[in-house]
Formats: structure tokens, sequence, C-alpha cells
């Protein structure tokens, strides 16, 4: 059994890169994604995966890991079945906020914003783009729903298979996408002795972005 003293003693000293005033780009969705790039060019595993904040309906927060599928001018678009928890929370509680990690960059960024439901065109769009068993999955799941076994789960895509081999294969309503449209970033690069540089950006009232250093 490992011991809390072992797991105190887990430590990793960032050296890798540095990040100061020279290096940003003065629009933060510009500044992500150079960075997305370089994760995506040094073969981060899964550098679009993304940490997901809601809040509950009594306001306790919660989260979980969702994949990007898409940057736009207006923010971060993710899928999901609009009737799953996260769904019901977002439609509750429209702020929430992401958290990429690329441990092989010793970088993290934070995004807060406002979540909003995707356009049915780019839903669509996005859907049909899929592999076939997905689309099936997206109807086969009741997602965040108990289930009985995985059997129960199986049985349903197999039947539902059947199905669609002589009828159209369409999105189903409760399945599409949301955006995320930011109000808040924080860029942090991993520095030694833990003095990190961290570089928050946020919007005066005229809606121009505006960075400031914080201490780590």
């Amino acid at each position: 059994m490992i011991s809390n003293k072992t797991i105190a003693s887990i430590r990793q000293d960032y050296t890798l890169k540095q990040f100061d005033e020279s290096h940003l780009v003065s629009d933060p969705m510009e500044q992500f994604k150079v960075w997305f790039k370089e994760a995506v060019d040094a073969e981060v595993m899964e550098p679009n995966a993304m940490t997901l904040a809601t809040t509950k309906y009594d306001g306790k927060p919660t989260a979980r890991v969702v994949l990007l599928k898409a940057l736009e001018p207006k923010g971060f678009v993710f899928f999901t079945n609009y009737d799953s928890n996260k769904g019901k929370q977002i439609h509750r509680n429209p702020y929430g906020a992401l958290v990429f990690f690329w441990p092989e960059l010793q970088r993290q960024v934070r995004i807060e914003g406002i979540i909003v439901k995707n356009t049915e065109a780019d839903s669509d769009e996005y859907f049909y783009s899929r592999p076939i068993e997905s689309q099936i999955g997206a109807h086969a799941s009741p997602q965040s729903s108990p289930i009985e076994s995985r059997t129960e789960l199986e049985e349903n895509y197999k039947r539902l298979q059947e199905i669609f081999k002589t009828e159209p294969l369409i999105r189903p309503r409760h399945w599409g996408g949301f955006v995320l449209e930011p109000t808040l970033y924080e860029f942090w690069q991993g520095r030694s002795s833990r003095l990190h540089d961290r570089f928050q950006f946020s919007q005066n009232e005229e809606g121009k972005w505006l960075s400031v250093r914080l201490a780590p």
C-alpha cells in the first residue's frame, strides 16, 4: 500500500521552457492555437483532452474529461448527449471551465466562460463525420442513466445496428455540440523551484483582451 510520505515525495522540477512577456500573443485564442500546435507537434497523447467543470443543481462543482473537437472564433467546441448529467447541468447553469494539461511540455491552460449550444448544422456536420459505430453509439447509450449491465448496452447497440441497416441513420436530437465562449484565459508554464510563469487574459468593458502576470 502506498504511503502518504511516498505520495508527498512525488515531485518534478520544471526546467523545459520559459514563458515571458515577449512570448505573449495579444489575442488569447491565437496564443492558445500556438500552444496547441506545439502540443500536437510534440505528439502529446490526446492534446485535445480537456477537463470540463460544471456545477450540479445544488451548486457543487463536478468535472470530467471531454475532447475538444473544434476551435471557432467564438470558442471551444465539444459534443455530448444533451440529456447527460453535464448537458443538464449546462442547461441549468451555463458557466463552465476548461483545463488543458500537457505534461510533455510542462504546460497548463485554464479557460472560463459561458457554454452555449452549437448550431444544428455544425452538430450535423460533426455527427456525420464520425465512424458509423460512433453514430450508432450515440443512439444506443442513454448517457449518465443507470443501466442493469454491460450486456444491456451491447444488446441495445446490436438491435440498433440491425435497424439502421434499413432505416436512415440520423443524428439524435438529444446529441450535439456545445461551445464554451471564453471570458478568461490563464496560461501556465512550469518553471524551476515552483517559480512558474502564469499569464491571465480578461476582457475590459470595451471587449479588449488585457493580460497580466500572476504570481505562481
